[in-house]
């Protein structure tokens, strides 16, 4: 057995994932000319995957875990202790289902028209001689049509305030100093505001629409018949609304498209439903989201003469999967039409994780993500006319979320 699997020179590169960002695995790829190689992450060995077969790999339940993988200051921030991301067998089945039985035609019916609804409401509430910033403007339209969508009331918050909170849970895991705690500080006030819902419902205090996830969530039972402990549902609870909240980041990347790709802009006035979703795809596929997906190695194994040792944190490139040679036809062109009769698997197009929708541990949320960026997309060039002022484009990749530094400043003229 061949057990030299490339390593990455040095002795430690925690500094260079904090300096390379969403390029760092795409980086000592092209070095070492490789699909996996093996470098030390704050102290610790780590595999790093990229490619749709290292994801195929990678999505293997039998041979990684996710119990015991996510970093706490991920766990603190963006995804709460005890969430569906990190359950793995039957425990993880019983509650990824809890998700998927509200992703249906119907639930994605009214997503759209959700979405369309709060987009229009927000740009007729503007004052027409301010300047809008699109990635703050989004995070206030897509709270209000997650909380619509799961059954949360809105009625009594300060929108701008709550958006804030939420964003801050998505805009600090990988923060260093007082961004991190900021996080982890709206992480606790935005669950104590859950909780206090899902125990309303419980005790009857709060009258919920039963076809909703308030209450669905509060109602859950576990594998053993007993109700989820209140913090797990607030958590998963959570796990809808910071997700569809975190379509931001890729409505401002939206903004960039149509700035940096006018020749792509120019084909979608009236497109049809399939042309703007080729454009949405496009943008999920070239523009940088989430980084990677952590796991553990479950069982001591081999794979193409590499061993893989029990308990060895692995990591997959999702950004560079997106971007890979041996999946893409030049990956570095942003070409919508790529999407034309595109042929997707579970593992070759990964922007939120990989694998099984239903058992596997692929973001239950996608559906909804297309959803929503389709419906601004066609909000943006069909219903909105609106002036791009100069500002800065430019994006840092060791940022996450990688946003452009002025968040996309439109000026909006009229709406049709």
């Amino acid at each position: 057995m061949n057990s030299n699997m490339p390593k990455d020179s040095g002795f430690d590169k925690t500094l260079s994932v904090l300096k390379e960002g969403y390029e760092f695995v795409m980086n000592r790829d092209k070095e070492l000319d490789t699909n996996i190689f093996e470098t030390r992450i704050l102290g610790e060995k780590t595999i790093c995957l990229t490619g749709s077969e290292q994801a195929e790999l990678f999505y293997d339940t039998t041979r990684f875990r996710r119990s015991d993988a996510a970093p706490a200051r991920v766990q603190k921030t963006l995804f709460g202790e005890g969430g569906v991301q990190g359950l793995d067998g039957d425990a993880h089945k019983n509650r990824k289902a809890m998700f998927m039985s509200l992703m249906d035609n119907k639930a994605m019916d009214e997503i759209e028209d959700l979405t369309e609804k709060y987009w229009h409401e927000f740009f007729a509430e503007i004052n027409w001689n301010d300047t809008v910033e699109l990635y703050e403007a989004a995070k206030v339209v897509l709270l209000q049509v997650a909380c619509d969508w799961v059954g949360v009331s809105l009625e009594d918050e300060d929108l701008r305030s709550r958006a804030k909170q939420i964003s801050d849970l998505y805009e600090s895991p990988a923060a260093l100093g007082i961004q991190h705690w900021k996080g982890r500080k709206s992480r606790s006030e935005a669950e104590d505001w859950i909780q206090g819902l899902i125990e309303g419902v419980r005790n009857g205090e709060i009258e919920a629409d039963k076809d909703r996830a308030l209450y669905q969530f509060a109602m859950h039972k576990d594998l053993d018949g007993e109700l989820l402990d209140s913090q797990i549902a607030t958590v998963e609870l959570l796990n809808l609304i910071r997700p569809i909240n975190a379509i931001s980041v890729w409505v401002a990347m939206i903004g960039l498209a149509l700035h940096e790709h006018p020749e792509a802009a120019e084909k979608l006035q009236d497109a049809n439903q399939e042309q703007l979703e080729w454009f949405i795809q496009e943008v999920r596929r070239y523009y940088p989201f989430f980084p990677v997906a952590v796991a553990r190695v479950a069982i001591d194994f081999e794979w193409q003469g590499y061993e893989f040792k029990e308990g060895t944190l692995t990591l997959l490139d999702l950004y560079g999967t997106n971007r890979h040679p041996d999946d893409w036809s030049e990956p570095e062109v942003f070409s919508p039409e790529r999407f034309e009769g595109w042929q997707q698997t579970p593992f070759n197009f990964i922007p939120q994780g990989g694998g099984s929708y239903d058992f596997g541990h692929r973001c239950a949320g996608e559906f909804i993500t297309i959803v929503v960026m389709r419906t601004t997309l066609d909000f943006l060039v069909n219903h909105l006319e609106f002036e791009v002022p100069d500002q800065d484009f430019s994006f840092e990749y060791n940022d996450i979320p990688a946003v452009p530094n002025d968040k996309v400043k439109i000026k909006p003229t009229r709406l049709k």
